[in-house]
């Protein structure tokens, strides 16, 4: 469901899917070439929630944002199945791993990746191409690698065109 909330409505980015089942409201912006998985919830409220292109939030994601705050996801982003995160920041390319929590005014660089689980916490940073892990989220020493990057950039590829191919698929 997409509807508008006290007056604020969402503006949806050209080729961008939004599953039936997900609920966006409220002062949202996504980007182009998105994929809302089913069940995933955006809720721009009493908050800004704001997606880049071709980022996926897969199915039962829930991205949030306290009243006058805002959520910031980049480009290419991928939100894992379940992923959390509420009031924060997500620069591009970076993976959040299934069930991860990504607390207030944490910050995930560019290329970082937590894993699945992983709890970043409030303030916390996971700078550029690092590796976070656990409950609370530590950083690994390994390093995200170019291998890694080209292995990422072919699965976000793959949500990129489910946003395209759904319309048409689900009829």
């Amino acid at each position: 469901m997409i509807q508008s909330f006290e007056g604020k409505t969402p503006v949806i980015g050209e080729g961008t899917y939004v599953h039936p089942s997900a609920d966006v409201f409220g002062h949202v912006v996504i980007g182009r070439g998105c994929w809302i998985g089913p069940g995933a919830r955006i809720r721009g409220d009493y908050g800004r929630i704001e997606i880049g292109d071709f980022s996926s939030v897969e199915d039962n994601c829930v991205i949030h944002a306290r009243p006058g705050e805002h959520t910031r996801i980049g480009a290419w982003v991928t939100l894992g199945h379940g992923a959390i995160v509420h009031n924060a920041v997500v620069e591009d390319w970076a993976v959040l791993g299934m069930g991860c929590i990504v607390s207030d005014w944490a910050q995930v660089g560019v290329w970082a990746v937590v894993a699945e689980g992983a709890v970043v916490r409030q303030r916390q940073q996971i700078p550029t191409h690092r590796i976070a892990v656990g409950t609370p989220a530590r950083l690994l020493e390994k390093l995200v690698d170019e291998a890694y990057k080209a292995d990422w950039t072919r699965f976000k590829g793959i949500y990129v065109d489910l946003a395209r191919r759904y319309p048409e698929g689900l009829r």
